[in-house]
């Protein structure tokens, strides 16, 4: 198994490795069923010789697929390609939480703040507050639920 280091923010790690973690790997495997396992296998390259080191706060085991790139090999993602899985962790963060609180919040009857809470726990994250994340979540509500007033034209 070989494993690549790539630099995400901190909550995004804290929430990637509570839920990905694998203890026998020693670090976070992808299930081949998730986009983001064929995202980072098409994303790999040949390591060039100038960067003989990987160094970020979360490391995870490469694809490792029947046919096609072998991980000896090819096991490299360039700044462009780690800036491409950051934003794609971030995005599975964020949706997981805007589908939990509105999941809990207009089926199940729980606040967003305890929401909030119960997701925090849930993967271990203590690099953000509470507060950061339930802003997030009342900005993307703004925005995704908005409506707009229709112009008035005169006729």
């Amino acid at each position: 198994m070989i494993t690549v280091k790539t630099t995400v923010e901190a909550h995004v790690a804290e929430y990637i490795k509570g839920k990905f973690y694998d203890h026998e790997a020693g670090a976070v495997r992808f299930p081949p069923t998730l986009d983001i396992y064929i995202l980072i296998y098409d994303l790999l390259q040949k390591r060039p010789a100038t960067n003989p080191v990987d160094s970020g706060n979360l490391e995870f085991a490469l694809p490792e697929r029947r046919e096609g790139k072998d991980p000896d090999s090819y096991n490299y993602l360039s700044g462009m390609a780690q800036k491409m899985l950051a934003d794609k962790m971030r995005l599975m963060m964020w949706a997981e939480l805007h589908d939990l609180m509105d999941e809990n919040k207009h089926i199940n009857g729980i606040q967003f703040k305890e929401s909030v809470f119960l997701f925090m726990r849930k993967y271990s994250i203590e690099s953000i507050t509470e507060d950061a994340l339930l802003k997030n979540y009342q900005r993307w509500r703004d925005k995704q639920r908005r409506k707009k007033k229709r112009g008035y034209s005169r006729k």
